[in-house]
């Protein structure tokens, strides 16, 4: 396991709890534990009364948890990195330190709790228990009423052919279901499923005499949202070529005009709380339908409210891509479900949430979907075959330097959107700005986003002569970092800057910005939080793609080197992958799985 630590800058550095003893200040000057943990454990302690100092130890490596994406710590998988910060003699026995912890007040004054080996603080064990209480609520309901005769029709002409027989199969299990999981790489048909799923069941409320199917789709960022409602729209159109009943056409036709909220948005925000919701028992959802996008990103607490939200008749469709990165926040819940799921098939009982997993992909070559599929797998042989088997789709760059064999390719594609920002062509620079992206772990350091954004405008300018100390530069590639609802644009949003004028020939700058709605054009001084964007970290890319990625893998002691960042990052590309980094990179990023601490698995298994 690769530990997150930190190097402490001098005595003054916030990060240091100058007033911590014991093992807290021998882990604090290890960088191992930060003062932010170990202030929230010891206002536990003191609240709770409590005076032991292993209790308070777990308490603040539960906190320390939830910073690294876990929902609760597992004492007995602490690396031997931590236990190297303090003397041997000093560190206790997992099982009779879980045993302390067990007998605390922290724990019988309901700080923290110790369920399944794992130590919770109490918020996070209460919204993993709330989670699987309401999917089972949901399964003792039992399957939606469905007319066989309907939907079998319909699932004929949306889904024609053996070519969708994949898709068909997995949308007649959703519209069956409850509660449903999609799941499937990218270029697998999730969204045409989607679309498809939507117009059978507003033919089923239609069948049934009821009024027209209120459908909810949300997606946890701005950005997401506005693909889902580009890419379902577009879906929507092709079934409804396929679709020559007028009667019918017009049941699917309103379906096209849902607008695609932030699972924020859906769940209305409120103002005095980060965690809470305007939607939840007793306000719930209006929906009879609600889809989530991009569910891999979506976290522990905002599934929790979700649920909670949700009318127990309404239906509930999770779409996503389980081997992707999983939420910036606590939790990795699709991942749970579907992993659940699966392990739970082979023992007794009906599952909670019914799974489909779309397999067949349609979008990448042979080349590029073999190293995808190898990645999924974890079958490090084979993705070394991939990356070696010279095909013109991928290419795998082992120099100790990548800066010699990356510096022409950059340079390329940086001149390119240059040279149509210069000339004012908006549309040939977004072209320009789409056919490439250099993908990093890291947002700093060597293999970091902000140093080969520095490369490659120094290689630039010494291409052209010109200098880039503006930092409205004509021809800068702009990444948007933050939603702005009052002009549209989004986080996530890309664009350029490229050369203008006024009706009266005044040369200006504009920012060229590919939002929601299509191209729209802003004096830069309008836009908020931006970064240039020669390069891009994976976390950043999830859900959009490029003609041609670049992934430039850290080195091996990165702890963000996983077979999830890389799986995720190869499959961004639509006809051609460049991966930089040396066979030892590879083999550790293929090794090496995301390793979040949760129950909710375990919770999902023994429900069934």
């Amino acid at each position: 396991m690769i530990l997150e630590t930190f190097e402490p800058i001098g005595n003054h550095d916030r990060r240091r709890a100058v007033e911590a003893e014991g093992m807290l200040a021998s882990l604090n000057a290890a960088g191992v534990l930060t003062a932010a943990d170990i202030h929230v454990a010891r206002t536990l302690a003191r609240a709770a009364e409590e005076r032991d100092s292993l209790a308070v130890l777990a308490a603040t490596f539960a906190t320390r948890a939830l910073r690294s994406g876990s929902v609760a710590v597992d004492l007995s998988q602490l690396p031997e990195t931590i236990r190297g910060a303090v003397p041997d003699d000093d560190w206790p026995d997992p099982d009779e330190w879980l045993e302390r912890v067990g007998s605390s007040r922290l724990v019988a004054e309901r700080a923290l709790v110790v369920d399944q080996g794992l130590v919770y603080l109490q918020r996070y064990h209460h919204q993993e228990v709330q989670v699987v209480e309401d999917l089972r609520a949901r399964a003792e309901l039992g399957p939606p009423a469905v007319d066989a005769s309907v939907l079998a029709a319909g699932l004929a002409r949306i889904f024609p052919g053996d070519g969708y027989a994949e898709q068909r199969a997995a949308a007649e299990v959703v519209a069956r279901s409850r509660t449903s999981v999609i799941t499937g790489g990218p270029g697998t048909g999730k969204t045409t499923t989607v679309a498809g799923v939507l117009a059978l069941l507003a033919e089923q409320a239609a069948a049934a005499g009821e009024r027209p199917l209120r459908v909810g789709l949300a997606a946890p960022t701005g950005k997401a949202a506005a693909r889902m409602k580009a890419a379902v729209a577009g879906a929507l159109s092709e079934i409804l070529e396929r679709t020559t009943d007028p009667a019918t056409r017009r049941i699917i036709e309103p379906l096209a005009e849902v607008e695609p909220r932030t699972l924020h948005r859906l769940l209305g925000a409120r103002y005095d709380s980060r965690t809470r919701f305007k939607h939840n028992r007793n306000n719930r959802l209006p929906h009879d339908v609600v889809l989530v996008d991009e569910a891999s990103m979506v976290s522990l607490t905002h599934m929790a409210r979700l649920l909670e939200a949700l009318r127990p008749s309404a239906r509930l469709i999770l779409v996503g891509d389980a081997d992707q990165l999983v939420s910036v926040d606590a939790g990795a819940v699709l991942a749970d479900l579907v992993a659940g799921v699966e392990e739970g098939s082979h023992g007794a009982g009906e599952p909670l949430v019914a799974l489909t997993r779309l397999r067949t992909v349609h979008r990448f070559g042979e080349t590029i979907g073999a190293l995808a599929e190898a990645l999924r797998v974890g079958d490090a042989d084979k993705v070394v075959d991939a990356l070696s088997a010279g095909s013109d789709e991928v290419e795998w760059i082992r120099d100790v330097d990548p800066g010699v064999a990356l510096r022409p390719v950059l340079t390329r594609h940086a001149l390119a959107i240059l040279r149509a920002a210069q000339a004012g062509d908006a549309s040939t620079a977004m072209a320009a700005l789409g056919a490439h992206r250099l993908l990093c772990a890291h947002r700093d350091g060597p293999y970091g986003v902000h140093t080969w954004n520095r490369y490659t405008e120094t290689w630039l300018a010494e291409e052209t002569g010109l200098t880039f100390y503006d930092p409205m530069y004509v021809g800068r590639p702009l990444l948007v970092t933050a939603n702005d609802y009052a002009t549209g644009v989004l986080n996530g949003d890309t664009g350029v800057i490229v050369a203008s004028s006024t009706p009266a020939g005044v040369p200006v700058r504009m920012a060229v910005i590919d939002g929601a709605t299509g191209a729209q054009r802003f004096a830069p001084s309008r836009l908020g939080e931006i970064e240039t964007m020669h390069a891009m970290t994976i976390h950043k890319a999830q859900g959009s793609q490029a003609a041609e990625i670049t992934v430039l893998l850290p080195d091996e002691e990165s702890r963000l080197l996983t077979r999830e960042l890389f799986y995720t990052a190869v499959t961004r590309a639509e006809s051609r992958v460049r991966v930089v980094g040396s066979e030892s990179v590879i083999r550790a990023a293929v090794e090496r799985r995301v390793v979040r601490a949760s129950g909710l698995r375990q919770r999902l298994t023994a429900g069934q």
